[in-house]
């Protein structure tokens, strides 16, 4: 029974799958092509002989491929080449039977179970050769039943492979480990070895002394404590840092907010002649809503103190009141942003009434 794993390799060397082959194999050194198949009982590197493909021929060789191991008709992977040379030639003999001789130049006496050797086809191939060069084929009777025997021995020896015997058909993918499967594997590895850690630590701590184990667990405890208070200190620090940044960020927008109300809506201002883009209007929040924009105004001021809450919103509500803010403006806004600024306006003195009526109940 073939393994799962060599199945896989049966398959790439039947695709012809070089590359494929060559990282599988690559990563699994201690695999043994050596293993036959089917019906035939052929090996991989009978396979490549039979296919022609010299590279896979020549990465099975290098992984430790047997040139004498015999198939079931007692043929070697250099009889196949040998035969297989007699048919296609000179390139076949470099591709195949020369890497096949130099890995195991004995395999050239290796008889299969006709008594037949690789050297008897070889020197076949040399007559069959030096026949076409000194006789025509057309008047050449010799020639002519050398060519019927040969097409005999090509049938016996090349016939397709037939269906493969049932473990041909193994699921091939199984062993692959994805991503998941990885995972697993190393967070298994992680608590083996904490465990195994644990273990060891558990074995050497009863050794130890009583008074000395203590000593230490408190010195521990302590140091633990010690950073656990140096940690939250930090993070104190850190959080009222973060405060402080927050409220120089909101002091600044309010001040910047006030600074430009003041020169936008002076008198000297408004009776300028330049006009008011949508930009040029002191907005509390330029690109924020119109609740960012009332929060950055009432900054600072005591929610708490409703008395002055009440007077800091009534003061809002009149530079912000639509008609009040067109009588100030409106002659010097631009006619192109006119009608945004003016929405803005009025959802901003909506949301200023809004607070100023839920202050009343």
């Amino acid at each position: 029974m073939v393994s799962q794993r060599q199945a896989r390799v049966w398959r790439y060397v039947e695709e012809g799958s070089l590359l494929k082959l060559k990282s599988y194999l690559r990563k699994r050194r201690d695999l043994d092509v050596n293993f036959t198949r089917g019906k035939k009982q052929r090996s991989p590197l009978h396979l490549a002989c039979s296919l022609g493909d010299d590279a896979v021929l020549r990465l099975l060789l290098k992984h430790g491929a047997d040139v004498l191991q015999q198939d079931r008709r007692g043929d070697t992977a250099l009889h196949i080449a040998a035969n297989k040379a007699l048919k296609h030639g000179k390139t076949v003999y470099d591709d195949l039977v020369v890497p096949l001789i130099k890995s195991c130049p004995e395999a050239l006496n290796a008889p299969n179970r006709a008594g037949v050797t690789p050297q008897d086809l070889l020197n076949w191939l040399r007559h069959s050769e030096a026949t076409d060069t000194n006789c025509p084929p057309e008047t050449d009777p010799e020639k002519e039943w050398q060519e019927k025997l040969f097409g005999e021995c090509v049938d016996e020896c090349f016939e397709t492979f037939g269906a493969y015997d049932a473990d041909d058909y193994l699921p091939v993918d199984d062993d692959e480990e994805d991503f998941g499967d990885w995972v697993d594997r190393i967070r298994r590895e992680y608590l083996n070895k904490k465990h195994a850690e644990a273990q060891r630590l558990a074995r050497s701590s009863s050794s130890w002394k009583k008074e000395s184990s203590k000593q230490k667990r408190k010195e521990g405890m302590e140091t633990h404590k010690e950073l656990l208070r140096r940690l939250q200190k930090e993070h104190e620090e850190y959080l009222a840092r973060a405060v402080r940044k927050e409220e120089e960020t909101r002091q600044g927008k309010k001040r910047r907010y006030e600074e430009r109300c003041a020169a936008t809506f002076n008198s000297a201002s408004a009776s300028g002649s330049s006009k008011l883009r949508y930009g040029d209007i002191p907005w509390p929040a330029a690109r924020g809503t119109v609740q960012e924009m009332v929060d950055v105004m009432l900054h600072g001021v005591d929610r708490k103190d409703a008395a002055a809450f009440r007077k800091a919103v009534r003061k809002q509500q009149t530079l912000w009141h639509p008609d009040k803010f067109a009588q100030r403006c409106e002659a010097r806004l631009d006619e192109k942003d006119k009608q945004r600024i003016l929405d803005t306006v009025t959802a901003l003195s909506q949301e200023l009434n809004k607070l100023a009526q839920s202050l009343r109940t």
